[in-house]
């Protein structure tokens, strides 16, 4: 799982089939917090992670959506720098 962005001890990841894992989603990880958001609308729809961390996540699918649904169809990664 590529590492598309770090920021704030979360580590933001993508999955490189995307056919076995819809919805187009990317994975945030942040300690032992894990948390799965749908890059349709930003919201975790999967995990643990605390709220503070998931405003941020949602911040950066909102910052970076077009780029991250580019990456997801065409399974070509890049680094995205971290939001502030």
């Amino acid at each position: 799982m590529p590492v598309i962005s770090r920021f704030d001890g979360i580590v933001i990841k993508m999955y490189l089939r995307q056919k076995e894992h819809n919805p187009p989603h990317v994975h945030a990880i942040y300690g032992e917090y894990i948390g799965m958001f749908s890059l349709a609308d930003g919201e975790m729809f999967e995990g643990d992670l605390p709220a503070r961390e998931q405003k941020a996540v949602q911040a950066f699918v909102a910052r970076y959506g077009k780029e991250l649904l580019e990456m997801w169809e065409t399974q070509q990664f890049k680094k995205l720098a971290p939001i502030k």
